[in-house]
């Protein structure tokens, strides 16, 4: 099938679709219990989709399915599975479905066959965590490890530290917890010293993970590890002994001496999508063991196996974000909001920000040419309750319409729960619940015993730790939180009228939701496919590049100009107030070289004139202390003599060796 690729306005669907009136589509005469039960698809991993409470009829979904095919969604989808360039940008493929299992043709580069490859690297994994977990791999002093420490950042950082929270609980509960984890990710200090200050640099392993080997800010607060580790004045410590990472093959990371092992990556798995690669499964497998990593991958693959159908109404992934571009496009939200009813879910949000806005935060088509429709929305979210104490007044009573996807589940991961009006034992636990000290504010008072009243002693029958005034206490905390869910659905959707205007509530406000049983490892999986196909759905539909980040390049390169002394003076003023030392930073002559020496930013030149530094060999860093330092194998950082951020009784300071 031949793909043809062009933009949203010049396809017939679009113009059918604007041609619908918006104003006829109420929800307050359209959310009724027939249509919650219709409007529903299996999303893969024992997950729902729902979108009964979202502003769309059969007309509309009819444009939408015939907008599918117009953009060939489908044919794209198989096309990008099976090895089509679908990063035209940077001439790439797109491969991260490959990571957990093929869906179409084998796919090759430069004769390797990448499922393969991929299944190779999770076996290394596999391998090295057996060791670690056994015992047979230990830190340097011979203890063994308990906690393993992921250093990276963007897709490095967000997508595993939200799938490690989400089922940090899961596997607790389960007997399944192997190792402690935590992340580091900012260059800011006090985020690394933060990290270090919890855990015990004797039985830490570190995760280094950067795909080129050299994103500044993983490379610096590996320097700071490192330097921490060294001068902690521990007999055999040795930072080499502590560290693996995860790389691509041509990095300057991957042949190193300095690090127990090496796990591969490559160039067609994004870092926003890269949680179900090696940057992914290293730290999971390591913190959970294996096989709940493979679970996630299993729930992932159901999912990208789902969103193969040319149907809508059966596609889950490609009907959420058929409905977000009828939003966007034609209802003209600018923003959607992430509400999950479940904390474990707390950082999935921050994930998903980046998903979406990186790869769809784009004003050009895939051919460079402007775009004249809206794209990408704003993605923001918090888990409920927490966010109904403090965004939902906007988002009810505002004056911008807000789309939401709420994503909640019938049972807790986590066993014990109380039902107090029933029992006094937790509702699925097999033990009475300990007694709780009062409360600031709240009388304890024996059961059957007496609380003392105006006028005497009353009896009193609740439990200690039950305040008297607490509602509906024989509803678990579980059904409490979904009652929540629910309610705010229904809340958005219908409004509630009210004369007093400050009390009223216009409704029509809205929503999906995604909903299982419990949130596992494979329901996970698949809550995260789910949002990777509708971002890559949503992408096609706009004839964008989802799977390129042109937009975050020139911070950086002026990151760089003002560490060179900043010559731009609007560069320079803001560095000083910010009380950078200017022309502090001398870097070696390979890095002149390489990054076209100090050339100045011009903000009058095209847009995409400038370019990236070229990648290659760096050279070696030392750590020059007042006394003999030791030799930091890992690759140079641009910059290097800028004091690297220590502890405050730490002095020392890194630069680049002669040569």
């Amino acid at each position: 099938m031949l793909l043809q690729y062009k933009n949203l306005d010049a396809t017939s669907a679009y113009v059918g679709l604007k041609k619908i009136s918006v104003r006829a589509i109420s929800l307050k005469k359209r959310l009724t219990p027939k249509r919650i039960a219709a409007y529903s698809i299996a999303a893969g991993g024992g997950l729902t989709y729902n979108y009964a409470a979202k502003q769309v009829t059969a007309d509309v979904l009819d444009g939408l399915q015939q907008l599918s095919k117009e953009q060939q969604l489908v044919g794209k989808y198989k096309d990008l599975h099976n090895g089509g360039i679908a990063n035209r940008g940077e001439n790439r493929m797109a491969l991260h479905h490959l990571t957990r299992g093929r869906l179409g043709r084998e796919v090759f580069h430069e004769g390797v066959d990448l499922e393969a490859f991929y299944a190779g690297q999770r076996a290394k994994i596999r391998a090295f965590c057996r060791k670690v977990h056994a015992g047979e791999i230990t830190g340097s002093t011979g203890k063994r490890f308990k906690t393993v420490v992921q250093i990276g950042i963007g897709g490095s950082d967000l997508g595993p530290r939200a799938l490690y929270l989400a089922l940090e609980q899961y596997a607790r509960e389960q007997g399944l917890v192997k190792m402690e984890a935590g992340f580091l990710s900012n260059v800011d200090p006090d985020d690394a010293n933060g990290v270090l200050a919890r855990i015990d640099l004797q039985t830490t392993l570190f995760i280094v993970v950067s795909k080129s080997g050299d994103t500044l800010e993983t490379l610096t607060n590996e320097r700071l590890v490192r330097a921490k580790m060294a001068s902690a004045g521990i007999k055999g410590m040795d930072p080499d002994r502590h560290m693996i990472a995860v790389t691509g093959q041509r990095s300057p990371l991957a042949q190193s001496k300095n690090y127990l092992a090496a796990f591969f990556i490559d160039d067609f798995i994004g870092g926003r999508y890269s949680s179900t690669s090696a940057v992914g499964g290293a730290i999971l497998s390591l913190a959970f063991g294996p096989r709940v990593f493979e679970d996630i991958l299993a729930g992932a693959h159901e999912a990208d196996v789902l969103a193969c159908h040319p149907n809508i109404r059966k596609n889950a992934a490609m009907m959420d974000a058929l409905i977000g571009v009828w939003e966007r496009n034609f209802l003209l939200y600018p923003t959607t909001a992430i509400l999950p009813y479940s904390q474990a879910l707390l950082r999935f949000p921050a994930h998903l920000q980046q998903l979406d806005m990186e790869s769809n935060g784009k004003s050009v088509n895939v051919d460079n040419q402007r775009l004249a429709y809206p794209t990408g929305p704003i993605v923001f979210g918090e888990p409920g309750t927490n966010g109904q104490h403090s965004f939902y007044q906007l988002l009810h009573q505002g004056t911008d319409i807000i789309p939401l996807q709420f994503i909640g589940f019938r049972k807790a991961q986590t066993r014990y729960d109380i039902d107090v009006g029933k029992s006094q034992k937790g509702k699925l636990g097999d033990t009475p619940p300990m007694p709780q000290p009062p409360r600031l504010g709240h009388r304890s008072v024996p059961v059957g015993g007496e609380a003392p009243g105006l006028n005497g002693w009353v009896p009193r029958q609740d439990p200690p730790w039950v305040s008297p005034s607490l509602p509906f206490c024989d509803a678990t905390s579980q059904t409490k939180l979904n009652a929540n869910l629910a309610g705010q659905i229904v809340a958005f959707a219908l409004g509630k009228a009210n004369a007093n205007l400050n009390k009223n509530f216009e409704g029509e406000r809205p929503s999906s939701l995604i909903y299982g049983d419990r949130l596992t490892p494979k329901a996970l999986g698949a809550l995260l496919a789910h949002f990777e196909n509708k971002v890559m759905f949503q992408g096609l539909t706009w004839n964008i590049n989802s799977f390129d980040q042109e937009g975050v390049q020139l911070g950086k390169l002026l990151t760089k100009e003002v560490l060179r002394g900043a010559p731009d003076e609007r560069l320079g003023a803001y560095a000083k107030l910010l009380g950078v030392p200017q022309r502090t930073a001398r870097t070696c002559g390979s890095h002149k070289k390489a990054s076209g020496g100090h050339s100045s930013y011009d903000p009058a030149a095209p847009a995409g004139s400038y370019e990236r530094p070229r990648r290659g060999r760096s050279p070696r860093l030392e750590w020059l202390g007042p006394a003999a330092g030791p030799t930091m194998g890992v690759p140079r950082l641009p910059f290097c003599e800028v004091e690297s951020p220590m502890p405050a009784t730490d002095t020392r300071k890194m630069r680049c060796p002669r040569r």
